[in-house]
């Protein structure tokens, strides 16, 4: 495991960070860089009225625009790395708020694009492509402006519609400010009359405790809590639903869902039939929480015991080096040539590996491929640890493989697809350690923190996006989303998700209040779709092998070339149809029926 004593930032071995030379090799390159872009707005304005008037000047202007793109891709990559290395060093917060706004300030400039490239009669366009094949290029691109043409109003109208913009973020800063900022809760007591503090942020690692009692009194405190807080919780969210549906009705849509998935080309159908296919799996759901029950030994199951292991620790500690070489294994599935990649971002410093003292947590890869991606881990040494690697390099791989095949314009993804390569190494990954062993305490403790996974990320993830599908309905009928309404719907569904042999504890109907998601504009159901698309293209590589791993390679070396359900089609999977949900919580089916043996065999 890894000391808990952090190191400051400069007593980090340098083979364990991460080498941003290869963005700029200087603090003081970066800050050339930055004032030599300084210089881009007054290059984007000689194009304002003019883009209209030929091929060679929209040419041009498309070219510009992938030219500050990519500076400031590079420009921005650096200083958030630098930032998140040590979130205490003023240097770099400050550099990276000069990125910011370098961005805003180019972004600005650009803005007379979209309104001027929606002007252009057909015809003419058409001529354009003919008389400059290189603008084929940017095809895509200009579709993407044009084909939301309809839901796009006069400049006037646009720009009274920016305007409104900050009091549309107003209910979700205002959630935002009294869950991590206002809200505070009483001390809870364990088993052993130990006193712990409560907080939002220490909640579930408290509902994970092995004390029953602690997590009774922790969930019985928070919810309560929270309930004193009913009505002011449910007018943020009654606001938030309000201006999702201004907005909807002032360009034109039929439903705030449609608006909101049409941003990245999503059909609507996708989100309900994930709900369709979920309800129709919700059997496999209720035995998972039946085997739970029988697991934890207890006459009744409460919400309160969702959290908690099941299954005990049986994971050694697994050093930095040895969870590489397991990834790498894992992934060989994938052919030489992704592993070949693999190894050059862990030789060659891709990978910022351990906590230090200021160092931003969790982990993530950076937004950017150029010139190669970054990986930010806190790792510990654990199983955990082993499958975030895994995850993490997933994006890494889906980003390199965009970048490096597609052109700047097209080489950024959306985020219905974001989840789906880091998440298809977890399945690989799982998949090829339960391969590699019979003995039932270790399958146990793999198969349940794959379930966990499934339950959280389907079935959870789906429960609230159907939430958010009521809560839109609703407000889209003229009803006031009161705390009383929101309750009641949201009883209803835990119940339905989780079936008979929970006890949906009465301060469950408050959990809508402390879920920050329902004000990301249903968001939540890309989790699910991205797991349930992640787990067929996994079964496929393993079932199909190498043509299914091609096909796999060409959604990963798609970008945004097309659509997001054109992008998985390449590999093999169609989001349009139920079948890759039902395929995933088949998989998750027979994992239950396996825990069950071994449960039955007295493990």
């Amino acid at each position: 495991m890894q000391n808990t004593n952090l190191l400051k930032r400069d007593q980090v071995p340098v083979e364990n960070t991460w080498d941003l030379t290869d963005i700029f090799p200087s603090d003081e390159a970066w800050t050339s860089e930055n004032e030599a872009l300084k210089s881009m707005p007054e290059k984007f304005a000689v194009y304002q009225g003019k883009l209209g008037e030929s091929a060679e000047t929209l040419l041009a202007f498309f070219q510009l625009e992938d030219e500050a793109s990519l500076r400031l891709s590079k420009l921005h990559g650096y200083a958030s790395c630098k930032s998140d290395q040590d979130t205490g060093n003023s240097f770099y917060q400050d550099m990276r708020g000069k990125a910011m706004g370098t961005m805003v300030a180019i972004s600005s400039a650009t803005a007379f694009a979209s309104s001027e490239i929606m002007a252009i009669q057909e015809d003419k366009l058409n001529s354009f492509y003919a008389q400059q094949p290189a603008l084929e290029e940017y095809r895509r691109s200009i579709y993407q402006i044009r084909r939301r043409k309809e839901h796009i109003l006069s400049p006037a109208e646009e720009a009274l519609l920016a305007s409104a913009g900050e009091m549309a973020d107003a209910p979700g800063n205002i959630s935002s400010i009294f869950s991590n900022a206002d809200l505070k809760f009483p001390d809870v007591m364990d088993g052993t009359g130990e006193v712990h503090p409560l907080t939002d942020v220490s909640f579930v690692p408290t509902l994970e405790s092995t004390d029953r009692v602690l997590r009774c009194n922790a969930f019985n405190t928070y919810y309560k809590t929270l309930g004193q807080f009913r009505n002011t919780a449910a007018a943020a969210l009654d606001a938030q639903f309000k201006q999702l549906r201004f907005f909807a009705n002032a360009r034109k849509y039929n439903s705030t869902l449609e608006a909101a998935l049409d941003a990245t080309e999503v059909p609507t159908e996708v989100y309900t039939n994930l709900l369709e296919a979920v309800h129709n799996n919700l059997d496999k759901m209720y035995r998972y929480v039946a085997l739970r029950k029988k697991m934890m030994h207890v006459d009744e199951l409460h919400m309160y015991d969702v959290y908690t292991p099941i299954v005990a620790d049986a994971a050694s500690d697994i050093p930095f080096e040895e969870a590489k070489n397991t990834v790498l294994d894992a992934l060989a599935v994938l052919g030489k040539d992704y592993t070949d990649v693999l190894k050059e971002g862990f030789n060659n410093r891709w990978i910022d590996v351990y906590p230090n003292e200021g160092k931003r947590g969790g982990a993530y890869c950076s937004g950017s491929g150029y010139p190669h991606p970054y990986v930010l881990l806190n790792q510990k040494d654990t199983l955990d640890s082993m499958f975030t690697l895994a995850h993490e390099m997933g994006h890494a791989m889906h980003s390199y493989h965009s970048c490096k095949y597609q052109p700047i314009s097209q080489s950024e993804y959306v985020i219905f697809v974001a989840e789906v390569a880091s998440t298809c190494n977890e399945v690989l990954l799982m998949r090829y350690l339960l391969g590699k062993t019979t003995d039932k305490k270790e399958r146990a403790y793999l198969i349940n923190h794959f379930l966990d996974k499934f339950k959280g990320t389907i079935y959870r993830q789906a429960m609230f996006a159907e939430f958010e599908l009521e809560m839109g309905r609703m407000s889209e009928q003229g009803q006031t989303l009161t705390a009383e309404a929101l309750c009641q719907k949201y009883l209803e569904l835990n119940k339905l998700y989780f079936g008979p042999d929970m006890v949906s504890d009465d301060g469950i109907a408050m959990e809508w209040a402390r879920i920050p998601h329902f004000y990301y504009n249903y968001y939540v159901f890309q989790y699910a779709t991205g797991f349930s698309a992640a787990v067929a293209i996994a079964n496929r590589i393993l079932n199909e092998g190498e043509p299914a791993v091609k096909d796999y390679k060409k959604f990963l070396s798609g970008g945004g070339s097309t659509d997001p359900i054109s992008l998985l089609k390449l590999a093999g999977v169609d989001m349009s149809s139920p079948e890759p949900v039902n395929s995933a919580l088949a998989l998750f089916g027979e994992l239950v029926d396996e825990l069950e043996k071994i449960v039955a065999d007295e493990l």
